[in-house]
């Protein structure tokens, strides 16, 4: 039955994905419900609860933090939306992967026409975002029920379908630029770079209200309208109906775009979008002499180069906009005490001149981004095995080329886009910081940047050694579902009183505070040390298996 058509075939490959992402967000939010009746919130201590939370208000608007929906939907924040990794990577790999691999041909020669073929894959990942939101949904029901919330079933059920709303935007969006480029990891990083930006977009109006019109170019602004979890807010209907018609929209041009075009090219942009060219002999033309082409590792770096900047892009501006964050929440917060004679004397400490009260509020934000180098760090390493399936290191191996070789130089490439996105994270926070006259220790600034280059190369090792036995979307999926196992055993493990030694099996608990305290250099080294065990082990399981088995 589940080869009778496009639609069913494609939706048996995303079964673990459904059960994966849907089960394990699903019980996040159920775990962040559980941990409420612990914290002694209640009405009566609103005001107290309202000004403790303020200072966060630019992560998510607190609403009712005193009831178990407002504060699984304040604490959850924006992190939930980890879940669009998957339908950005299954956007972005819907046509083009299978362009990639050279089997679109096979599956154009059915009688099926290409729109019927594209329209049943975009089905199908619509369908696999609808059963994740509906499992996301029971269990949230699930947890409210354990601790008697006042939100019911349909609430939670509508709380899981904005998560697949928000999915599904950008998933077209993937699937939409994966129309202009050649592979589909280009498409993937370009979409992951949008993300950030969309997420810092919509932060604009909860630190600078007067500027709400610059985050309603977001479509994470819409989901953020819908609280379904607070029955006294509940869902925005127009919200979910513009993000359902973004979705629409860029889901049908994609489509059109694929039925016009040539099967593995990209759409030309217009004559006036392209820098001139000059004339030259066809055999200069040829790019033998193209940098790119000197090693596997300079093709291989040459392939993650466009995907890189977009992230590199979105972390730069992320890192910078944190910095304007917390200037303006210490502004808020000086002009609080200002008015308050017992608190005279944190108006200096929050000036923007004491460097530690800085450090305290900024590595509370930069705490998020392990999370999304870990992201970036998904997205390259599900490169490897895809380009294995796709046939592609055939050829490779069959020059003198060690198999040692072709691994080390592309996790080399993927080391090398790690590394730059951390330095330039450092560089633009500095240069922030020094334009708004923000004191921080510079030291201390390099520590915590630096300290997320072994963050990243852990999960792409973890992601080869995985690929040794797992096909490119389970592997992708069982990455992506172990990040969130740290971030659960990190984030709210602590409020769950787990103890120390579990939450040491998180990758995160090792980040640590490296803005306030400096380099953890044993918690680093440990991290280090992890990922080389775990690239050695992946390499030989390469080199002692059946390529593509």
């Amino acid at each position: 039955m589940w080869f009778s058509n496009v639609f069913l075939k494609t939706l048996r490959d995303y079964r673990i994905a459904i059960l994966g992402w849907g089960v394990g967000m699903g019980l996040l939010v159920y775990a962040t419900l559980s941990i409420f009746p612990s914290l002694g919130l209640t009405a009566e201590n609103e005001a107290a609860i309202d000004k403790l939370v303020r200072g966060f208000e630019w992560l998510a608007e607190p609403i009712k933090i005193y009831t178990a929906g407002g504060y699984a939907t304040f604490k959850v924040g924006f992190t939930i939306l980890i879940i669009v990794i998957w339908p950005l990577l299954a956007g972005a790999r819907m046509l083009r992967g299978e362009e990639e691999r050279g089997s679109m041909d096979a599956l154009l020669s059915l009688p099926a026409t290409r729109t019927r073929v594209a329209l049943e894959k975009l089905a199908a990942m619509w369908t696999a975002l609808l059963g994740m939101g509906l499992l996301i949904g029971l269990l949230t029901y699930g947890g409210g029920v354990a601790v008697k919330a006042d939100f019911g079933l349909g609430d939670a059920l509508l709380y899981g379908l904005n998560l697949t709303l928000i999915c599904g935007v950008f998933g077209s969006i993937a699937l939409l630029i994966s129309q202009f480029t050649d592979d589909r990891g280009t498409a993937a990083g370009a979409t992951g770079g949008l993300l950030v930006l969309f997420i810092m977009l919509d932060m604009v109006h909860r630190v600078f209200p007067s500027a709400e019109w610059i985050s309603r170019l977001s479509p994470v602004y819409y989901y953020n309208l819908s609280k379904p979890l607070i029955p006294s807010y509940g869902a925005n209907a127009g919200a979910m109906l513009v993000m359902l018609g973004l979705s629409v929209i860029l889901g049908a041009v994609a489509v059109w775009i694929f039925t016009w075009r040539d099967i593995g090219g990209v759409v030309t942009t217009p004559a006036w979008l392209r820098l001139p060219q000059r004339a030259s002999r066809h055999e200069a033309a040829l790019p033998v002499n193209d940098w790119s082409l000197r090693s596997i590792y300079a093709r291989s770096l040459r392939t993650i180069l466009f995907s890189t900047f977009w992230w590199a892009l979105g972390f730069v501006a992320f890192s910078a906009w944190m910095v304007v964050i917390v200037g303006q929440i210490e502004s808020q917060l000086a002009s609080f005490a200002n008015n308050s004679p017992f608190l005279q004397g944190f108006v200096t400490l929050l000036s923007g001149s004491d460097a530690i009260t800085n450090a305290t509020f900024l590595g509370a934000m930069f705490s998020c981004l392990p999370l999304l180098l870990m992201a970036y760090a998904v997205t390259q390493a599900s490169k490897w095995p895809a380009d294995e399936e796709n046939g592609r290191y055939e050829l490779v191996l069959a020059t003198p080329q060690s198999r040692l070789t072709l691994m080390l130089a592309r996790f080399g490439a993927v080391a090398t886009g790690t590394v730059a996105i951390a330095v330039l994270t450092l560089v633009a926070t500095e240069v922030a910081a020094a334009a708004s006259g923000f004191a921080l220790d510079g030291g201390h600034v390099a520590a915590a940047t630096i300290s997320l280059i072994p963050m990243g190369l852990l999960v792409a090792a973890l992601g080869y050694l995985f690929s040794g036995w797992l096909r490119a979307a389970v592997d992708t999926g069982l990455l992506s579902f172990l990040i969130v196992i740290w971030f659960f055993l990190s984030y709210i493990g602590p409020d769950l009183k787990l103890p120390e030694w579990a939450q040491r099996f998180s990758a995160f608990y090792y980040y640590g505070s490296p803005l306030l305290n400096g380099l953890p250099v044993g918690d680093t080294l440990l991290v280090i040390a992890v990922g080389a065990l775990a690239l050695v082990a992946a390499a030989a399981r390469f080199m002692r298996k059946d390529i593509a088995a």
